[in-house]
C-alpha cells in the first residue's frame, strides 16, 4: 500500500441470505439440522435449508483513497453504500476480496453504534476511546471539547439508554469526531439530528477534513455532498458506476440513475423485504393535458401520481413526496392526507392497489430540474417506504411571472402575487 493511501479496496463483495437464517443454539440442535440435511441428500430430496436465496450487496468494489481525502458515497436506496461503510468501518467482513485502511477509524454509522446501553455518556467517551487504541489521558484531553460540543453536559453521567435519539446521536457524533481518528466514516445518520447541528457536523467534518485527515460521506443531502466533499463514488445495485469530481459525479447520479420520461416503476429488487403490506408500483408527473411528461411549464399545473399495492389493510396510512432541487435543497413537502378532510375519509386502507394524486397549482415553481422523493409510512409508528430520489423533472418558466424582465430569478418558486399599486398623494 503506498504511503500516501489511506484507504485501498480490492475487489470487494459482500453476500447477504435473504429470509430467517437457521439457529443451532445447543448441540441438540446442531445434530438435528445435520441428520434432516443428510437424510434429504440420501432420499434424493433437496433439503428446505438449501432453497435459500442470496443476494449481493456489493460486487467487484475497487477504490483507493489518499490522505486527506473527503469522498462522498451516493446512490439509491440499496445501493451498497452503507454496507461498504460497515466494511470499512470493520463491522461485518466481506464474503469476497480484500482492502486496506491505514490509521484508525472512527465509525457514525447507526445512532449510537459502539454505546453500552447499561452505560453513562461519560463511561461510553472513555469505552470508545479505548476502543480506538487511545489511552486515558488522551482522553481525558479532549473531553471537555466532546462534552461541549455534543451540548448534554446536563446528561453525561445519565446511562445513554435514557437519551433520545437526537441526545444519542449528538454524543456519537461528537465522540467520533474529536478522539481524533485518521479516517472518519459518516452515514446518513445525521438526517436525525435538528438543522442547527447538522451544520454543526457537516462543519466539523470539513474542519477534519482540512486538517489531512481522510472522511468518507454518505448521503442524500446532494448540497451538503458538493460542500463538503472533492470527489465522489456513485454506487448503483452494488457497483461502482463512476468516481469523478463531486459536481461530475452529482450530475452523472442524478442523470442517470433517474427516469427521464417524468415517470418511474419500482422493480422487485429495488424494494426492501420489510415494506410489506406497503409495494410502491410507479410515480408520475402529467403535464395539463395529463399526458407523462419530463418536462412542464411553470404556468401551468403540474399533478404528481402515486401507485402503490397493499397486501393487507393498513391503519393510518399517508403517502406523499418530499420535493427538492437538484442540489439537495428542499421545496416542500406534501401527504395525501394532510387535510383534515382526507385524513378522516381514509383511516384504514383496504388491501388492493391505490393512486394517490394532487396536483401543484400553476404559477408555483420556478425554472430548473427537481427531484421527488416518495414516502409511505403510518406517522409515529412506521415507516413502511421510502425512496429520496425517485423521479426528476424540469420546470421551464417560460411566459412566468416577471420573465419579461431579462435577468434569472432566483429561487425554487415563481408565484403570482396579487400587488396593489396607488398613489398616495
Amino acid at each position: 500500500m503506498e504511503k500516501d493511501l489511506s484507504i485501498e479496496i480490492r475487489d470487494i463483495g459482500k453476500r447477504y441470505r435473504i429470509g430467517v437464517a437457521e439457529r443451532s443454539d445447543t448441540l441438540r440442535d446442531v445434530i438435528t439440522n445435520g441428520t434432516a440435511k443428510l437424510g434429504h441428500a440420501l432420499s434424493g430430496k433437496r433439503s428446505p435449508h438449501l432453497t435459500s436465496q442470496y443476494v449481493w450487496a456489493l460486487r467487484h468494489v475497487s477504490f483507493e483513497v489518499k490522505k486527506g481525502t473527503a469522498l462522498g458515497i451516493i446512490g439509491r436506496n440499496g445501493a451498497g453504500k452503507s454496507t461498504l461503510l460497515k466494511i470499512l468501518s470493520r463491522v461485518t467482513d466481506p464474503t469476497e476480496g480484500q482492502g486496506e485502511l491505514r490509521g484508525r477509524v472512527g465509525s457514525l454509522l447507526e445512532v449510537g453504534t459502539g454505546f453500552h446501553a447499561e452505560l453513562s455518556g461519560r463511561e461510553n467517551i472513555y469505552l470508545n476511546g479505548a476502543i480506538l487504541g487511545m489511552t486515558k489521558k488522551e482522553i481525558d484531553s479532549r473531553f471537555d471539547q466532546i462534552v461541549d460540543f455534543s451540548e448534554i453536559g446536563q446528561y453525561i453521567d445519565t446511562p445513554v439508554k435514557r437519551y433520545s435519539s437526537g441526545m444519542y446521536l449528538r454524543l456519537a457524533f461528537a465522540v467520533a469526531a474529536h478522539l481524533e481518528p485518521e479516517i472518519l466514516v459518516v452515514d446518513e445518520v445525521l438526517a436525525v439530528g435538528d438543522a442547527d447541528f447538522q451544520r454543526k457536523c457537516l462543519g466539523k467534518m470539513s474542519d477534519v477534513a482540512g486538517e489531512g485527515r481522510t472522511v468518507l460521506f454518505v448521503s442524500h443531502n446532494m448540497s451538503a455532498i458538493q460542500r463538503l466533499t472533492q470527489e465522489c463514488l456513485v454506487l448503483d445495485k452494488g457497483q461502482v458506476l463512476m468516481r469523478g469530481p463531486s459536481e461530475q459525479a452529482v450530475d452523472f447520479y442524478l442523470n442517470r440513475g433517474l427516469s427521464k420520461l417524468g415517470e418511474r416503476f419500482w422493480e422487485a429488487d429495488e424494494v426492501p423485504l420489510n415494506t410489506k403490506p406497503f409495494q410502491p408500483l410507479g410515480i408520475r408527473v402529467l403535464d395539463k393535458e395529463g399526458t407523462v411528461s419530463d418536462s412542464v411549464r411553470s404556468v401551468d399545473p403540474i399533478t404528481i401520481e402515486i401507485e402503490y399495492r397493499l397486501e393487507e389493510a393498513v391503519t393510518g396510512l399517508r403517502v406523499g413526496y418530499y420535493l427538492y432541487t437538484t442540489r439537495g435543497e428542499p421545496v416542500f413537502t406534501s401527504f395525501d392526507t394532510d387535510s383534515e378532510e382526507s385524513f378522516g375519509q381514509y383511516p384504514v386502507r383496504q388491501a388492493g392497489t391505490w393512486r394517490s394524486r394532487c396536483v401543484i397549482p400553476a404559477h408555483t415553481l420556478n425554472e430548473g430540474r427537481f427531484v421527488l422523493g416518495i414516502n409511505a409510512s403510518s406517522y409515529g409508528i412506521r415507516r413502511y417506504f421510502q425512496d429520496d430520489q425517485a423521479l426528476s423533472f424540469s420546470v421551464d418558466a417560460s411566459g412566468g411571472a416577471g420573465t419579461h424582465w431579462p435577468e434569472p430569478r432566483p429561487g425554487s418558486v415563481r408565484p403570482v402575487l396579487d400587488w396593489q399599486i396607488e398613489k398616495t398623494e
